[in-house]
């Protein structure tokens, strides 16, 4: 595939006619960015990624396209319980531990609290104000309550982070921006918060994710609390990544993406991490592996090459992982297969035997040895 493309580029490339040299326009530049944007079919997508260092985007596709939020609003419900809180916006010790744990962890039920406390859907009308937010939205009449949909876009979603780092308080642009890139990796609700930009870049990141419509398919705990969802599509299924890439919060990522409600959670977290490989961003640093996909579900990430060390966590069925190194470990048998290499995951700090990826040989190709 990647060869037939570079075929037609090159093809392409040798059919056009000569004109003067020159700079791109910015129109130009948008449009060669959007076009190597890789976008899985059947997905939607809204990107957006801004280089502070410059001051310029080096990715645009549909910045200004209306997504339901999900867990992402609730950066708009924390800016907003601080706002008028006195010069150090200081919490108490409960609120403080509340208020992390909405933004590290996307706990649902703090953002319920806060929403209720706050005034609803005020929150939104009140920080779109305050931002100037050209595309976001509370939620629509008769849904005023699920704070989830809530609209927003890739675009607005750059400038709330742009305020969050050049013009907050500092105080607030620690209590936030700390607890971002605090992150869990695990949600309370239960779901993988790993995908898009800390599944494709080293630290330092800092990020807030959001997921909708996946029903109770979380990896990492067996509870999982409802899905989230103004006038914007509420059915198909929704998983975003959004954050700060490279030292000093170099760039600002922001990529909504929506798909078929047929799709998986680990085909959706496959979806979203390939888009954003994809894309330019200034001050990322890839980590070391290769990506290969695997299969079955319940497959266990083990702290070392053995079933009897401890479980760190299950993957998302299906989905496909980073893969830095491999060794032999204890041999595993999943009839008619039987295999006892192992392979290493960065992204999840443990082992997976080799005999769930989707791979002819026992060893994975072109990885080495641990």
């Amino acid at each position: 595939m990647r060869w037939c493309l570079l075929a037609a580029v090159l093809a392409g490339a040798a059919a056009a006619p000569a004109r003067a040299a020159g700079p791109p326009s910015a129109e130009a530049r948008a449009a060669r960015a959007a076009a190597d944007v890789v976008v899985p079919p059947g997905v939607t997508a809204g990107v957006a990624v801004f280089d502070r260092q410059t001051g310029t985007f080096t990715e645009q596709l549909n910045p200004r396209a209306q997504f339901r939020s999900a867990s992402v609003v609730k950066l708009l419900i924390a800016l907003d319980h601080v706002w008028n809180r006195g010069p150090d916006h200081t919490l108490p010790a409960a609120d403080r531990a509340r208020f992390d744990r909405m933004l590290r962890s996307s706990d649902d039920d703090a953002a319920s609290a806060y929403w209720r406390e706050n005034g609803g859907a005020a929150i939104v009308t009140r920080m779109a104000a305050r931002l100037g937010l050209a595309d976001t939205a509370p939620p629509p009449a008769g849904q005023s309550g699920t704070w989830g949909y809530t609209a927003l876009s890739a675009a607005d979603t750059v400038r709330i982070y742009r305020y969050l780092l050049d013009t907050a308080p500092a105080p607030v642009r620690t209590l936030v921006m700390g607890a971002l890139r605090q992150s869990t990796r695990c949600g309370t609700d239960g779901f993988d918060q790993r995908f898009g930009i800390p599944a494709s870049f080293e630290r330092p990141w800092a990020v807030k994710q959001g997921w909708s419509g996946f029903g109770a398919s979380g990896t990492c705990a067996d509870t999982v609390a409802a899905g989230a969802a103004a006038d914007v599509d509420v059915t198909r299924r929704a998983l975003h990544t959004t954050g700060t890439v490279g030292a000093g919060d170099r760039s600002i990522v922001a990529v909504y993406t929506l798909q078929p409600t047929s799709t998986s959670f680990g085909a959706a977290y496959t979806s979203v991490n390939r888009l954003v490989r994809s894309l330019d961003v200034p001050g990322g640093v890839r980590p070391e592996g290769t990506w290969f996909g695997t299969w079955g579900t319940d497959v266990r990430v083990r702290a070392e090459a053995n079933t009897s060390s401890a479980t760190l966590t299950r993957l998302p069925a299906g989905v496909e992982v980073l893969v830095r190194c491999q060794k032999r470990g204890e041999r595993v048998a999943v009839p008619p297969y039987e295999n006892d290499w192992w392979a290493e995951l960065p992204l999840y700090g443990g082992y997976t035997t080799n005999i769930y990826f989707s791979s002819p040989e026992n060893e994975l190709p072109g990885v080495r040895l641990c």
